[in-house]
């Protein structure tokens, strides 16, 4: 039986139901509108096949992606990506090269191209950013680094990284910190805040109320959310795995170089029988 009111959309089944349906794009185009302050704004979006993106068993479990086209015939390649993968930008510049080759015409072709957009939204920190706690989200772009300014404007990748979104409903001001809201606190919510009035947000609530769910969207939910729980425990476990390893070598050091048991205790965290243990 399932205790919140509302889905998680970090689910695959969470995230299509809000931004992977037809009757719901309207709610994509205004996520993706207030990514995209300063750029040309979105007006209509088709969803294309995706047969190019998350071609692996293992990838297929760890993200989920939808691929879009806009009026100007620009691309968007939006993902949910809900736990940490080796090479992750890496792999995201190489998916964001099949819109690219689609382009191509044959004949005689004068090579322009239109532009392509990646959106990451990543249930994770990335490891080279950890310690920087207020960029959570970024913006890239092709860049001239003598001048600081951009190079070429049609290849754009777009990263939040969510779990450094800290704002309390009262901090809300913007419709983009209102978006990162409900993406990361949704399941958590019993009723609308009054912060989230706006008419995107109605949708976005009656969108994602489970009790209106057919059994069988019930029992699709149902799965989704017990494969990611799944996928967060098993990744929190081995990143607490990795975090004892590193203090036990700490520990290991330490009593190469004499320091007493209390010392060590107090460093490292560990206990006196698993500091003992090591000698």
């Amino acid at each position: 039986m399932l205790k919140e009111k509302y889905v998680n959309p970090f689910t695959d089944f969470g995230f299509k139901k809000l931004f992977g349906e037809e009757v719901n794009k309207d709610l994509l185009i205004d996520f993706l509108n207030n990514l995209l302050i300063g750029e040309q704004q979105i007006k209509d979006l088709t969803y294309l096949k995706n047969e190019h993106l998350s071609s692996s068993d293992s990838e297929r479990k760890v993200i989920f992606d939808l691929y879009c086209e806009n009026e100007r015939g620009e691309k968007f390649i939006v993902e949910l990506q809900k736990a940490k993968q080796n090479f992750f930008k890496d792999r995201s510049v190489y998916y964001s090269t099949f819109p690219i080759q689609e382009q191509a015409k044959r004949g005689n072709w004068n090579f322009e191209l239109k532009a392509v957009y990646t959106i990451g939204i990543l249930d994770f920190t990335f490891e080279d950013h950890k310690n920087e706690p207020k960029s959570l989200l970024h913006k890239v772009k092709l860049s001239d680094i003598e001048k600081k300014t951009v190079f070429y404007d049609k290849l754009t990748y777009i990263y939040l990284e969510m779990p450094k979104f800290i704002k309390t409903e009262e901090e809300l001001k913007t419709s983009f910190d209102k978006w990162l809201f409900v993406l990361k606190h949704l399941p958590d919510l019993q009723d609308r805040p009054k912060a989230l009035q706006e008419r995107i947000f109605e949708k976005v609530f009656k969108t994602a109320e489970i009790a209106k769910f057919s059994q069988k969207e019930r029992q699709e939910y149902e799965n989704s959310l017990k494969y990611y729980r799944d996928l967060v425990n098993t990744v929190d476990t081995a990143e607490q795995d990795g975090r004892k390893k590193e203090k036990i070598e700490i520990a290991k050091k330490c009593l190469k170089k004499g320091m007493n048991i209390n010392e060590i205790i107090e460093l490292t965290g560990l206990s006196k029988e698993e500091i003992e243990k090591l000698k």
